[in-house]
């Protein structure tokens, strides 16, 4: 049986108005529903290009603390937590990260993630506590909130504040106030949903594809990227080996078989093969030019020019 909550918060937000052009979307047929559907995810685009300007300064939030050996933190409930928790699970394979720079907190725990838990996103407490627990000086929280009111979030953000962390907000509600101590707001509006509150559509869509850029961005800027390639994922596969070989291959010019070589020859570690093959030096100078730059590529073959030089 399920339990009534014996308290209503009424939240003034675009996400829970009606959406005055899906109003017969019951009525429609299946090819009219999904039409309607996409009308309104083509609107998302737009809102998310309004909030760059914002996201940038996370951006670079993120980057300082992980460039001094602090975490980024992400925090939500519900789809917002659902989301974060994915995109911080995903940089591991893809950008060969550690997998303590992005830790997602997820009102609830491990349990709300597969489904609802009675209350948690209301638990500020429970946010704060996390924060408390886990946040360094020196740190970037990202909480993510349709609402722009959720507890859990909101108590997480203060709690990081006070413990030196940046923070910063996600929020689908425009109309929502900039949380005290908040250092950027990315307050996105996507408007009405089609169906009327059911943020997990496109304001759910809005913080995928901010989640995206903001972590994508990140590594780009900590060098995890060679010009639009993943130089720095890992080959856990063979599937993935071939991939090496291939962003080699696109990066070079070269042979198949002189890359596979190559990546042989330094381990494995694509980057060194790449620094190798493109400066003409060997692996273990290629390997020393990388670790001085702090792994930027582009940075590691400026220093290999300049002694050569």
């Amino acid at each position: 049986m399920m339990t009534v909550p014996t308290q209503a918060v009424h939240v003034d937000s675009p996400t829970e108005t009606r959406n005055p052009r899906t109003t017969d979307i019951d009525l429609m047929s299946t090819a009219g529903i999904l039409g309607a559907i996409n009308a309104e995810d083509r609107t998302v685009a737009g809102a998310v290009a309004a909030v760059l300007p914002q996201v940038a300064r996370a951006v670079d939030y993120a980057v300082d603390a992980l460039r001094a050996g602090g975490r980024v933190h992400y925090v939500g409930a519900g789809t917002s937590g659902r989301l974060a928790t994915l995109d911080a699970a995903e940089l591991v394979p893809t950008f060969n990260v550690p997998a303590d720079w992005f830790i997602a907190h997820h009102a609830g725990g491990e349990k709300a993630l597969r489904s609802a838990v009675e209350n948690a996103e209301d638990d500020d407490g429970a946010g704060a506590a996390e924060m408390a627990a886990m946040v360094q000086p020196g740190d970037f929280v990202l909480g993510l909130t349709a609402s722009g009111r959720t507890p859990y979030v909101l108590g997480a953000l203060a709690a990081a504040s006070r413990q030196g962390a940046r923070t910063g907000l996600v929020s689908g509600n425009p109309k929502a106030a900039k949380p005290a101590g908040v250092d950027v707001l990315i307050a996105v509006d996507t408007g009405p949903e089609a169906i009327a509150g059911s943020t997990r559509m496109k304001a759910g869509t809005a913080q995928k594809m901010i989640l995206t850029s903001f972590s994508t961005a990140t590594m780009i800027k900590l060098g995890r990227t060679y010009s639009n390639l993943m130089v720095s994922m890992r080959a856990t596969n063979a599937k993935l080996r071939g991939r090496t070989i291939r962003i080699l291959q696109e990066a070079t010019g070269m042979t198949m078989a002189d890359c596979s070589d190559a990546l042989t020859e330094a381990g494995g570690d694509l980057k060194v093969a790449l620094v190798h093959l493109l400066s003409g030096e060997d692996v273990k100078s290629a390997a020393k030019a990388l670790h001085a730059s702090g792994g930027h590529v582009r940075k590691a073959l400026d220093l290999v020019r300049v002694r050569a030089s």
